[in-house]
Parts: C-alpha cells; sequence; structure tokens
C-alpha cells in the first residue's frame, strides 16, 4: 500500500513539473487591450482566447523551443520563438493589418478605371459612354484634370507637357505607337479597343519607379486575365463596321476583334469646309487578339494588333497659292506577350517583352518621305509581399529602337537618317505601410542609353497619410528622363536626356458615390533641347539648354449617388507654365498649354426611355500663339475653346444598342492657332490663316449587336 501511494505521489509530482503555465496581455500598438485574440502553441492543441483586459493563460506539457502564436482578425499575426519556460508574463502588441477596404493608397497623381479599385474615379465602360469621346480612351481622359484638350492632335497632353512626354503601356509593356498615324490638323485616334481592357491607371505625374522614359505621365492599360463568357459583338458604324469575338476553352481564353473605318460616305453626306479638301479620305482596316491561359497559379497572355491605314488630302498653307497635297499609308503591327507566376512564399515574377514595327509612306506635294521603327521592350520583375506592412518591387528592362527615314525631293535630291539605340534600365522600389493610416512607396530608377551614353538615377518617393475614415492626403516626389525626339536624335546623338522634377501635394475624399480630388504641383523641367532653325533638319545647331516649369491646381468630383440614375462629374485645372525650348526665342508658354480647362460630363439613365443619355461640355481658356507683326514673342492668345457634346444609347433590346452622338453640337467656330506666312506684304504686314478643325461638329450613328448564350450581356454592360 505505502509503494502504490508513492508510485501515484511521483505520478502527480512528474505532472506538475511538465505542465508549463503560459501567460501575458495582448494589446494594440497604443496599449489598449484586444479581447479574442487567439493564442496558442503552433502545431499543437494547447491554447486559449484573451480576455476583456486582453490577459491571456493556459498551461502546457510542452518541452523545448517552440512557437507561440497570437492572431486576431484586422491585425498582423504574431510569433513568438523560444523556450516555453520563458512565455511568461509577455507583453504583446498587434499591429494593425493593411487592406484595400481600410487602408489608405498611394494616389498622388494616379486616376484609376477598374472595377476592382478602391481609388477609381473612372470605370472602363466610361471610355465608351462620355459625350464627345466616341469610344476613344484618350478622348474620355480628356475630361480628367491635368489634361489639355488640343482639339487638332488628339494626344494627351498633361500638366504642361508635349503628348510626346506621355507614353502608353499594356500589360505593363511599351506600346511605342500608341496613335494611329495622321496629317496637320486631323486629330488622331487611339489604335486599341476600350472593350478589350479591364481597367486603366493614368498617372498625370509622380509615377512609379516601374516606369520611365516619360517625362509628364505614364498611362497604363490592363487587358482582362479572364472574360465572363464566350459571345460575339458586331459593329454597324456610320464610319465603319466590326465583329468582334471571344472563345473560352476552360481556362484558356481567346478574344478577337477587327474593324474597318472608311470616311468617304461620311465626307459624301457631310463635306468637310475648313481649308481642306479629302482627295480620299481616311480608311482604315485593323485587329486585336487576346490570347490567355490561366494556371492554377500562374497567367500567360499574349496580344497583337495591326493597322494599315491611308489617307489622301489637300490642305491650305498660307504661304501656297494653291492647296498642298499630303498622301499617307501607315502600317503598324505590334506584339505583346506576358507570363506572371505567384509562388507560395509570397514571391511572384513577371516577364514580358513587346515589339512594334511602324512604316510611314508620306508624300508632300511631290516630295517623298519613307520612315521605318522597329522597337522591342523586354522585362522582368519580381515582387515579394514579406508582410502585409511590406512589400519589395524589382526588376530589370531593356529597350531596342532602330529608327531608319529616307527623304526625297522632286529634283532628286536625296537624305538618309536614322540611328539605332538600346536603352538599358532597373528600378528597386518599396511599399511600407506603418499603420493603415500611413504609407510610404520609396524607389530609384536607374537607366542608360548606349546612343547618348549616358547614365541616369532617378529617385521616387510617394507618402500617403489617411486624415479620417474617407479622406487622405498624399505626397509625391520623383525625378524623370526622357531621350530626345526621334526629329531631333537622328541628326545629333551627342544631346543629353531631357529631365524634369515632380513635386506633388494631393487630397482624396470618397464616400458614398463621391470621389474629391484636390491636387497641386510644380515640374520643373531641365535640359530640353533646342535647335536654331524653323523645322529641325540635318544642319541644324542642336543642345541641351532648354528649360522651363509647370506649376498649377487640379480639381475632381464624382457623384453618382445623390440623384437616382445620374451619375456625373467635373473637373477644373488651372495651368501657368513657359519653357524655353525647341527653336522659342525666349523663354513663353507653348501654344497646348492653355491657363484654364472645365469639363462636365454627365449621364442619365430614362427607364421610360430605356435609354442612357449623355451630355460632356468642355472649355478652355485662349491658347498663346506668337504673332510675327508684334514685338511679344507668344503674346497674343485664340479666343477660348467651348465645346458641347451629346450622346444617346437605346436598348432595343437586351444584347441590342442603337448608339448616336454629336459633338460640338452647337457648332463652336473653335480656333487653335494661326500660321503666319514665311514673309512679309507690300506693307511689311504678315498675312495669317486661322488652323480650326476639319468640321465644327461631327455625328456618329452606330448599332451594336452581342450574341451570348445568356442573352442578357451586351458591349455597354450597365444598360
Amino acid at each position: 500500500m505505502k509503494f502504490l501511494s508513492f508510485l501515484l505521489f511521483l505520478a502527480l509530482t512528474w505532472t506538475s513539473l511538465a505542465q508549463e503555465i503560459i501567460n501575458g496581455t495582448v494589446t494594440d500598438t497604443k496599449g489598449n487591450p484586444i479581447m479574442g485574440a487567439n493564442v496558442y502553441l503552433e502545431g499543437t492543441y494547447d491554447g486559449t482566447s484573451t480576455d476583456v483586459e486582453g490577459h491571456f493563460r493556459f498551461e502546457t506539457t510542452e518541452t523545448g523551443t517552440q512557437t507561440l502564436v497570437i492572431s486576431i482578425m484586422a491585425y498582423e499575426p504574431h510569433y513568438e520563438m523560444g523556450e516555453v519556460s520563458y512565455f511568461k508574463n509577455l507583453k504583446i502588441q498587434l499591429a494593425e493589418a493593411i487592406n484595400q477596404l481600410n487602408g489608405v493608397t498611394l494616389s498622388a497623381g494616379t486616376f484609376e478605371a477598374g472595377d476592382n479599385s478602391k481609388v477609381s474615379v473612372l470605370k472602363p465602360l466610361d471610355i465608351v459612354t462620355t459625350a464627345g469621346a466616341a469610344g476613344d480612351f484618350v478622348a474620355a481622359l480628356q475630361t480628367l484634370p491635368g489634361t489639355t484638350t488640343v482639339n487638332e492632335d488628339g494626344r494627351l497632353f498633361v500638366r504642361g507637357g508635349s503628348a510626346e512626354e506621355t507614353q502608353v503601356f499594356i500589360d505593363g509593356l511599351r506600346v511605342f505607337q500608341p496613335f494611329n498615324a495622321t496629317t496637320n490638323s486631323v486629330p488622331t485616334r487611339g489604335r486599341f479597343s476600350p472593350f478589350l481592357f479591364k481597367g486603366i491607371t493614368f498617372s498625370t505625374g509622380g509615377y512609379s519607379a516601374e516606369y520611365g522614359q516619360a517625362l509628364s505621365s505614364v498611362l497604363l492599360l490592363n487587358t482582362t486575365d479572364v472574360p465572363e463568357e464566350e459571345k460575339t459583338d458586331i459593329q454597324v458604324m456610320s464610319v465603319g463596321g466590326g465583329i468582334g469575338h471571344t472563345e473560352i476553352w476552360g481556362n484558356t481564353s481567346l478574344s478577337v476583334n477587327t474593324s474597318y473605318i472608311n470616311l468617304s460616305p461620311y465626307e459624301a453626306l457631310l463635306p468637310s469646309t475648313q481649308g481642306m479638301q479629302w482627295n480620299d479620305p481616311y480608311e482604315s482596316i485593323s485587329g486585336e487578339g487576346v490570347f490567355r491561359v490561366k494556371g492554377d497559379r500562374s497567367m500567360f497572355k499574349f496580344y497583337t494588333g495591326f493597322n494599315r491605314a491611308t489617307l489622301d488630302i489637300s490642305q491650305e498653307d498660307i504661304n501656297f497659292q494653291d492647296l498642298v497635297r499630303f498622301r499617307l499609308k501607315n502600317q503598324n503591327l505590334y506584339f505583346n506577350s506576358s507570363y506572371k507566376h505567384f509562388f507560395e512564399n509570397n514571391w511572384s515574377i513577371f516577364s514580358g517583352a513587346s515589339m512594334a514595327s511602324d512604316v510611314n509612306d508620306i508624300t508632300v506635294v511631290e516630295d517623298a518621305i519613307t520612315t521605318k521603327e522597329i522597337n522591342s521592350h523586354l522585362k522582368i520583375k519580381l515582387k515579394k509581399g514579406f508582410s502585409n506592412q511590406f512589400e519589395l518591387n524589382m526588376g530589370g528592362e531593356l529597350f531596342s529602337t532602330n529608327y531608319d527615314d529616307t527623304y526625297q525631293d522632286s529634283d532628286g535630291f536625296t537624305f538618309d537618317g536614322g540611328f539605332d539605340d538600346l536603352l538599358v534600365a532597373g528600378f528597386l522600389e518599396g511599399d511600407i505601410f506603418f499603420s493603415k493610416n500611413l504609407a510610404l512607396k520609396l524607389g530609384a530608377r536607374a537607366e542608360h542609353s548606349n546612343i547618348l551614353d549616358q547614365f541616369t538615377i532617378s529617385p521616387r518617393l510617394s507618402l500617403a497619410y489617411k486624415s479620417g475614415e474617407n479622406g487622405q492626403f498624399s505626397l509625391a516626389y520623383g525625378d524623370f528622363y526622357q531621350k530626345p525626339l526621334t526629329e531631333s536624335i537622328k541628326f545629333d546623338q551627342s544631346l543629353d536626356l531631357e529631365k524634369t522634377s515632380h513635386y506633388i501635394l494631393n487630397y482624396q475624399y470618397l464616400n458614398n458615390g463621391k470621389t474629391f480630388r484636390a491636387e497641386a504641383y510644380y515640374k520643373d523641367y531641365d535640359d530640353l533641347v533646342k535647335f536654331n532653325t524653323q523645322v529641325p533638319e540635318f544642319n541644324s545647331i542642336y543642345s541641351n539648354l532648354g528649360e522651363g516649369y509647370a506649376t498649377g491646381i487640379d480639381l475632381f468630383w464624382r457623384d453618382n449617388k445623390s440623384i437616382d440614375n445620374l451619375d456625373y462629374w467635373a473637373s477644373y485645372s488651372y495651368l501657368n507654365t513657359e519653357r524655353d525650348y525647341r527653336n522659342f526665342a525666349e523663354a513663353a508658354t507653348p501654344n497646348f498649354a492653355p491657363e484654364h480647362n472645365f469639363s462636365l460630363v454627365t449621364k442619365y439613365w430614362v427607364e421610360k426611355w430605356r435609354s442612357q443619355v449623355g451630355i460632356s461640355y468642355s472649355f478652355s481658356s485662349g491658347r498663346p500663339y506668337h504673332n510675327p507683326n508684334t514685338p511679344e514673342f507668344m503674346g497674343e492668345k485664340t479666343k477660348p475653346y467651348n465645346n458641347l457634346s451629346f450622346n444617346m444609347a437605346y436598348l432595343i433590346d437586351q444584347q441590342k444598342i442603337l448608339y448616336f452622338s454629336v459633338n460640338n453640337v452647337l457648332s463652336f467656330n473653335n480656333i487653335s492657332n494661326y500660321q503666319y506666312a514665311n514673309a512679309p506684304d507690300n506693307n511689311g504686314f504678315y498675312n495669317r490663316r486661322a488652323i480650326t478643325p476639319p468640321a465644327d461638329s461631327f455625328f456618329f450613328v452606330g448599332f451594336f449587336w452581342t450574341i451570348s448564350k445568356n442573352q442578357k450581356s451586351n458591349q455597354l454592360d450597365n444598360l
């Protein structure tokens, strides 16, 4: 009996010795107790939850080195590793988890159009339903603050920068000729169909170190990853037609579309009258395709687009008695392939390549010009999410350019020009979320151009602070470099890269369908290219002595909830800019940079009519121009620009839409600039002619028919 009592005593003693007590307190970073946090030893059933005061206590028979886990929703998990006997009287602080729903976003200088983006101010659908845009993504973006409507050009002019200072990327890869070829005073359009893209990111400044070779802005277009259904889209338009189809085989899909545009019928009905005559109106055939393969942890995409366009036009020129004939044939081919893989340890890799071939055959009167350009872009990027509070992004790029042109005049004189360049770049950038209210993006980009033999390092920084539940402030700074334009570098390869520095302060408010943004900025230009002739020529003297600045304020307001069925946005931009560049005699405001810009876009759904009605109004103050009859350089301004546009989408049935639009309904006679004679008349006066659009107004009618199994989707999916 005594022996059994002794054995029982030993067992009780062993059990009490083997059980360790683990205890402590869990609080947030401000010292407030956290109730309900799970506390347990990893790989065991030993654990408990914290009480109302954040205390926890439990016993375990585990020994040796163990991992103690503390976790609760809305906070980052915490790990303590060590000898079990040391897990006593622990003081644990949990950091708030950062997520897209409650966290701060780095948004200075950036507008996003995507259904899944918290900071979206536009949707992909806005691109095709904005009155006056006629389905062109650039025209729709021109209703945003920071942009300028240069109606005779059609490209993106951002915050005092020329159109060449904005670069376009598809799925992270460079597009080298994103706009259709055209002639003077006839606006161009983007080459790409908005229906193939799931979202758009438009940075008006201060963009990520991942992107370079753009002094003012980048436009990022992202193709759809996985189409929702198989369908066929048919378009019959007053200027042509098109057809598209999406086919799905499990995780593999293919989307293709093609379109044919011919302005001959339109010109026969409503001929242009503004100092020009179409001999053969603009005609083009184009197509796009996206092939996708989605794996468990990967995505492969192959995108291609082609375009062939011709035009023959005679235009008025103040220096010639007769109209000047201009003929153009353009062929453009673009490939883009990308692969992304997500690893289990929060690493991801992106690799991709793009290639573009662009050929122009141009005849001006009897002079012939042929240009051939082949560009390619190789890119690899690694991303690592170390936690919800730190993410690292790094990569390398290679840009190749081969450009050749030949000029031959009517007398037989021939001049050949061109250049080859290889630009190598690398970038490193980190996103640091100190809390759900404070975040920092810090990075740098390094580039080396072979033809210029120049190496640059560009620091980039963005800081965001969430001031309340719905509002936040952001700051951004960055240096940005860009090669001189082809028109100059093909003649002089001793030039340096052009440079600008961006400084941005932003405030953004998002709440219940309402968006407000206010942004102030300053841009400092250095090393801009100058030349001593009217246009760049082979015997011009070139230098990087140009400089300039641009400063201003952008305001944006959007509301789609206050009034039933009404969605509208308004934007205003104030711009103060001067630059001394190209052949400028002194620092002055360029013609493409009006001081004030205002846009109002409205979209209203009329249930009784089964229609969406849109009205857009754009205003710009007068644009500077140089009058050689006065002493001040660029000292006069055109009259203000006005444009009131209307569109209407009528739902015939769920899959058939009749669309009608009128650009510049009131036929405002807008003047963008003046061309002056090269020499004065007998009285010493330089005569001039006004540069105006080909026509004051443009009418468009389209029928859009979608064929799908569900018989519900259409090309404007929210109608």
